[in-house]
Order: C-alpha cells, then sequence, then structure tokens
C-alpha cells in the first residue's frame, strides 16, 4: 500500500523564507523534506537522496526552475510541482512544456501547495504500487502496462511524466473515441476544468511528440473542434 508518511519532497527556492514555510507544512503532514537554493544544487541533492516529488521556483540564480526541469526530465518521471510569480498563460504552458506536471502561481495559500502535493503523490505512485492485476494494452509497437507506469516502444521505455502516462492510457484504453480537453482533463487532474486551461492542450502536445519521435508516425489525432483520440 502507498505510504505518505515515506515520501520525501524536494523544495527547490531562492528564497529562505518562503521554503522554509513550505518545508514546515509538508513536514506537519508527515513528509520528509530537503532544500535546495537553485538548480545545480537541487541536483546535487538528487544525487545524495531518494526524492519522490520536487516543489520547484522558476526564478532562480546559477540554473532557474526551467532548465532544471528540463536537466531532471532527461532520467527521472517524478512528479514536480512547479511555482512561480509569473501568472501568464505562457508562462504557464512553458512550465508544462518543460516537464512540469503542475503549476502553481505565487503568492499561494500554503494549504492549496499541501493538497496538490498530496495529489500529485497520490496520482504518481499509489496507482503504480497498487496491487491490482495488471493491465497492459499493445497497440502496434507501443505497450502500456498500467501497473506498471511504464510505456515502451519495443525494448525501450518513453520518458512519460505522470499526467503523459494517465493521459495515454485513457485514450489507449477505447480506441477510436474522441475525448474532450475538458474529459481529459477531469478524468486525469480530478479537477474541474475551465474553458481558458490549456493545461490537456500543451500535455497532449508533449506527449505526440514523444510518440512519434518513438514510433515514426503519428499515434495520436486531433479532430478539430471536438477532441483527441488514438485509432
Amino acid at each position: 500500500m502507498w505510504n505518505r508518511l515515506s515520501k520525501h519532497i524536494l523544495i527547490v527556492d531562492d528564497d529562505q523564507e518562503i521554503a522554509r514555510l513550505v518545508s514546515i507544512s509538508l513536514k506537519n503532514e508527515g513528509y520528509t523534506t530537503t532544500l535546495a537554493g537553485n538548480g545545480i544544487e537541487a541536483l546535487q541533492k538528487m544525487q545524495e537522496k531518494d526524492i519522490d516529488l520536487v516543489v520547484l521556483d522558476v526564478m532562480m540564480p546559477e540554473m532557474d526552475g526551467l532548465e532544471f526541469c528540463q536537466t531532471v526530465r532527461q532520467d527521472h518521471d517524478l512528479p514536480i510541482l512547479m511555482i512561480s510569480a509569473k501568472s501568464e498563460d505562457m508562462d504557464r504552458i512553458t512550465g508544462i512544456m518543460t516537464g512540469a506536471d503542475d503549476y502553481l502561481i505565487k503568492p499561494f495559500n500554503i494549504l492549496e501547495l499541501v493538497v496538490r502535493v498530496k495529489a500529485l503523490l497520490r496520482r504518481a505512485y499509489y496507482y503504480r504500487g497498487s496491487s491490482h492485476e495488471s493491465t497492459t494494452l499493445e497497440l502496434g509497437d507501443l505497450t502500456i502496462d498500467k501497473k506498471k507506469y511504464k510505456a515502451m516502444v519495443q525494448d525501450n521505455e518513453l520518458k512519460l511524466t505522470s499526467k503523459e502516462f494517465e493521459i495515454l492510457y485513457l485514450l489507449a484504453s477505447q480506441p477510436g473515441q474522441v475525448f474532450d480537453s475538458e474529459s481529459i482533463f477531469q478524468q486525469v487532474w480530478k479537477e474541474k476544468y475551465y474553458d481558458s486551461n490549456n493545461t490537456v492542450m500543451v500535455h497532449i502536445s508533449n506527449l505526440r511528440d514523444k510518440l512519434e519521435k518513438a514510433l515514426g508516425y503519428k499515434v495520436i489525432q486531433t479532430v478539430w473542434g471536438v477532441g483527441y483520440k488514438i485509432e
């Protein structure tokens, strides 16, 4: 069974006051925390410790959050919650495109941050640790194993974020069915959807690029004005 008390969270922020506040709040929930003041220090911490989730500021010296996120995504699929004072849609989109799983705008309610951390950990680890019988989907050269939370092209594993995997599994589990953005968001994020939310579009774009690069052909089809499907 998934045990939240065992999870280790890396907090990356050059604002020591905010980092300490986040750390105290997460420790009060039973999590272990480690702090880093920039991306370079955070990468060193990840080599030294087993990290389960990263709370990541964007604007930092030496190596900012975006560069750190891109670097981490080359080898790790752990959940990343990005926090930033930048609130424009393009800033959110940029954060997600670099590999963040969620994006929270400063100043934020610390209780909301804790809730989002719990949700990301639950989605990333609870379902992976489930004792239910493995559910595997095969689409040509693509194999999707829900229990192991892995997508394979022949013997090569695709580096997907937790939400990219869940979107892929959702579409692949019902070939031919068209899912609109609202339906995908509600089933994957399990939150209320807003019309201006570009999160699904950005994740679909990232997922499509990874699949086409690995397979050499298009897997996810866009039905213009309706949504997305896998044939």
